[in-house]
């Protein structure tokens, strides 16, 4: 990801998720492209993503546009559940995080088979500060990982957890030297090469033994919708001065 203006999930990023999408499918349609291994990472210094548009929400909530909230929901699902299917090719997914990954983009991460994270990186949902709470996955995601329980309080509690913490409650599988993120990935896949076809067979078995459908990502965004659209004056005023905050690091 090389986000031009705040790093999060504003609509040109998610444009450029679904070409990215689509390219690779068309590319690699055929076995005998022979791609293994599909790597997320970002450039921008000290943040792998910081999650939804809280711009384009504040203004889909002032003008009472459910339709609009529910769009944007399902298009991040829709790239969401695409990663977790692995475009539908045998292929093992990767996230690389050198920085924070909040909100959507901690969502994101959970969404790939192997996760590498650099020392100092930073995990969380901070929605519930501002009276929401995460739909674009996280609560999916992290009930199949960590249990119904342990992922509420991670949802509701808005704690932000270190990587050495991420990676004890085994969402991160590799820890990295910080600045040493893209080596442990190469080092990872000399490793595991041989073993690819395995633990994709693994990934895949997982996905069908505790399954996620995109209907029920698309109906916990219908719920999120109904939530956002309940949030006070006050509330949307801190995700305005948050939205100024992201906005001040992208020009710094």
């Amino acid at each position: 990801m090389t986000p031009i203006d705040r790093p999060n999930f504003n609509r040109p990023m998610l444009r450029d998720f679904q070409r990215w999408q689509e390219e690779i499918r068309r590319e690699f349609a055929s076995p005998h492209e022979g791609l293994k291994y599909l790597v997320l990472g970002s450039r921008f210094p000290g943040i792998f993503n910081l999650g939804g548009d809280l711009n384009l929400f504040a203004s889909f909530i002032s003008a009472g546009d459910r339709i609009g909230l529910v769009q944007y929901g399902r298009d991040c699902v829709s790239i969401l559940h695409n990663n977790m299917r692995t475009l539908g090719l045998p292929i093992v997914t990767i996230a690389l995080v050198q920085g924070d990954a909040l909100g959507g983009g901690f969502e994101a991460v959970l969404s790939f088979n192997v996760v590498v994270a650099e020392r100092g990186s930073r995990f969380g949902l901070p929605e519930i500060a501002f009276g929401l709470f995460p739909g674009m996955g996280a609560h999916s995601l992290l009930a199949r990982k960590v249990g119904l329980a342990r992922a509420e309080e991670m949802m509701l509690s808005s704690r932000v957890y270190s990587a050495e913490e991420m990676h004890e409650l085994g969402l991160v599988h590799v820890l990295a030297e910080p600045g040493q993120g893209e080596e442990a990935v190469r080092a990872y896949i000399a490793r595991n090469g041989r073993r690819q076809a395995g633990h994709r067979g693994i990934y895949r078995a997982s996905s069908l033994v505790d399954p996620i459908s995109l209907d029920e990502l698309n109906e916990v965004v219908e719920v999120w919708a109904d939530s956002a659209l309940t949030l006070s004056d006050s509330e949307l005023k801190l995700m305005r001065r948050l939205v100024d905050a992201q906005t001040r690091l992208a020009a710094a």
